[in-house]
């Protein structure tokens, strides 16, 4: 290179993933993937001018602290951010944001797309704080129903008391469906024991194995920007409010 001549550019590629309970315990390479605590309102905006050209959203809060909005999200993928979702609140947005660009992975996403799904409460959990790896508290019922299946099929429970179970869960609040909860609502005390065994030994995770197909589907992903053809956004008087104003709590102690 001749003295004084510019320096070629460099795109740099960062790809951030804002996750929690769903890959509690899940063994999964971190090479290539910057992890973040569950997504909530203003994260993404904060991601974005951190550098992030790739997201990729599996959990995020509700309740305590607002949820991630679909503001930001279309504001990411206006800027040519490539977002992606899956699992739990990620497949949500996904859903809803799918028309603008977001791209829905996995069966749970894909659920809510088609329609097969419509309560965003199959998703819902609790979950303990960052310090304890955000372990889920509670099934959510996108758990319950692969793994009743995954327990008949091999003996466990019968037919009749796998669909007592199911029914039982669907019935609970989602902060008290508790695994053992709805085994003990919905047996005999005398089957308790060893439908809880065989529950845990079959038990499917679709949240689990859902995230790990977006960890892969973003680590393959190039460099391409999203596409949002078809529609502009619109930077209103509140979205300026709220963007400068950084609708974001950088404590995670609650979380």
């Amino acid at each position: 290179m001749e003295a004084g001549a510019a320096s070629p550019q460099v795109d740099i590629v960062m790809k951030v993933v804002f996750a929690g309970p769903s890959l509690f315990g899940v063994e999964h390479a971190q090479a290539g993937l910057e992890f973040r605590p569950p997504v909530r309102q203003g994260d993404i905006l904060v991601a974005i001018e951190d550098g992030a050209t790739h997201i990729g959203i599996i959990d995020g809060v509700f309740g305590f602290a607002p949820s991630i909005w679909h503001k930001e999200i279309l504001y990411a993928l206006s800027k040519g951010v490539v977002v992606m979702g899956s699992s739990s609140m990620g497949a949500l947005r996904a859903a809803e944001c799918q028309q603008f660009g977001m791209i829905p992975i996995g069966r749970i996403a894909n659920a809510y797309v088609s329609g097969e799904l419509d309560d965003d409460a199959a998703v819902a959990l609790t979950m303990a704080p960052r310090e304890f790896g955000y372990m889920p508290f509670v099934e959510p019922l996108v758990d319950v129903w692969p793994s009743i299946e995954a327990v008949v099929a091999a003996g466990g429970v019968t037919a009749e008391e796998g669909e007592a179970i199911r029914l039982s869960a669907e019935h609970m609040y989602f902060e008290e469906r508790t695994v053992e909860a709805m085994i003990a609502t919905a047996l005999p005390p005398n089957r308790f024991s060893d439908a809880l065994k065989a529950y845990m030994q079959f038990r499917v995770s679709q949240k689990s194995l859902d995230a790990l197909e977006l960890l892969a589907a973003l680590r393959a992903a190039g460099g391409e920007p999203a596409r949002s053809s078809g529609w502009n956004f619109h930077a209103s008087p509140f979205w300026r409010r709220a963007s400068e104003l950084r609708l974001t709590v950088h404590s995670r102690d609650s979380c």
